[in-house]
C-alpha cells in the first residue's frame, strides 16, 4: 500500500470515457490512480499493487463486482483494502451483499464528482487510523504487526508465536448487536495484551492479523507460564458476556464464545512469510475450554 501524501485509487470499470474522467480528476487531486476494465484484472492488481481503496462497479465484462470483492477479501494480502461500489444498481439486495463482503460505501450513478471526492477523502483517512491501531481495540494492526512480525520469522531462534482467535462472535453479534460484540472483543484482547505485558514486557509482540484472531509473540523461556496466565483470565470468562438468566445456553454449542489457541517455535527461516505461518497455526487451533496446548515445539 501507498504511504505518505500520495494514495493509490484502483477504479474498475467498464465504461471507459467514464474512468478516463475519474483518472483525470483524482490524479489532478493529487492520487496515483491505477485502472482496468476487468474483473480479473483488478484481482491480479490489487494484489500486486495494494491500492489504498478500490473504487468497483458491479457490472464488469468478465466476472462481476461481487465475484471480485469475495477474492478480495479471502485474500490475507487484500483483505483489508477498502472498497467502495459504485454503480447503477442500488437495490437493497444489491447493498446487502455488498455490506456482507464489508464493502465500505455505495456510490450511484450518476453521481456528485464533488461528493465522491470527500467520501474517498474520509474513507482513506479513516483506513489509515485503523493502520495504526485496531479500531475497537487499539492494538496494533496491519503493517504495524506484520512487519515486526515478518523479521522474528528470520530472526535466529528464541521466539514462540501464538495464535489465538475468538469464534462465536459473528452468532453473538447476531443475538446481542454490535456493542455487546464489541465488549466482547475489546476485554479479551486487552487482557491478552495485560498478560503478554506482565509476562514479557517490552520482548513481546501483541497484536491483531484481524477483528478476531490476535497473534502474539514472546521468547520461548516464558512461554509456559503466559499460557497458563491467559488460561487463568480468559478461559471461562466469556461466559459472563451472555445475559445472566441463561448465559448463552440458548445458543447452539458451535456458535458459542470460545477462545482457540495454537503455538509454534518456529526454526529461522521456516515460513517464508507470515501469511503461511497464520496458515500453519490456523489448521492446528486447540479450544481453550480446557486447557491451552502447546501444539508444536
Amino acid at each position: 500500500m501507498s504511504t505518505g501524501s500520495h494514495p493509490t485509487i484502483l477504479i474498475v470499470e467498464d465504461d471507459l470515457n467514464l474512468t478516463a474522467m475519474l483518472q483525470a480528476y483524482f490524479s489532478a487531486e493529487g492520487y496515483r490512480v491505477l485502472s482496468t476494465a476487468w474483473g480479473e484484472k483488478a484481482v491480479t492488481i490489487a494484489t500486486g499493487e495494494l491500492p489504498d481503496l478500490v473504487m468497483l462497479d458491479i457490472s464488469l465484462p468478465d466476472i462481476d463486482g461481487f465475484e471480485v470483492c469475495r477474492r478480495l477479501r479471502e485474500s490475507h494480502r487484500t483483505r483489508t483494502i477498502p472498497v467502495v461500489f459504485f454503480t447503477e444498481r442500488s437495490t437493497r439486495t444489491d447493498r446487502l451483499q455488498g455490506l456482507g463482503m464489508d464493502v465500505i460505501d455505495y456510490i450511484t450513478k450518476p453521481f456528485d464528482i464533488h461528493e465522491m471526492r470527500l467520501r474517498i477523502r474520509n474513507i482513506l483517512a479513516r483506513a489509515h487510523l485503523m493502520a495504526m491501531g485496531n479500531h475497537i481495540t487499539g492494538l496494533p494492526e496491519g503493517t504495524a504487526i506484520e512487519q515486526p512480525l515478518e523479521a522474528l520469522l528470520h530472526a535466529p531462534e528464541g521466539y514462540a508465536v501464538m495464535l489465538v482467535t475468538l469464534a462465536g462472535i459473528d452468532a453473538f453479534r447476531e443475538m446481542y448487536g454490535f456493542v455487546a460484540s464489541n465488549d466482547v472483543l475489546r476485554v479479551t484482547a486487552v487482557t491478552l495484551a495485560a498478560a503478554v505485558r506482565e509476562i514479557a514486557g517490552e520482548q513481546a509482540l501483541c497484536g491483531h492479523l484481524d477483528d478476531h484472531a490476535l497473534v502474539i509473540a514472546v521468547p520461548r523461556t516464558v512461554l509456559p507460564v503466559l499460557e497458563q496466565r491467559i488460561y487463568d483470565r480468559l478461559a471461562h470468562s466469556l461466559e459472563y458476556f451472555y445475559p445472566a438468566d441463561n448465559r448463552g445456553y440458548h445458543a447452539h454449542a458451535g456458535e458459542r464464545l470460545a477462545l482457540f489457541s495454537a503455538t509454534v517455535c518456529p526454526e529461522r527461516g521456516q515460513f517464508g512469510s507470515i501469511w503461511a505461518l497464520y496458515e500453519y497455526l490456523s489448521a492446528r487451533k486447540r479450544t481453550l475450554t480446557g486447557r491451552i496446548l502447546q501444539l508444536v515445539k
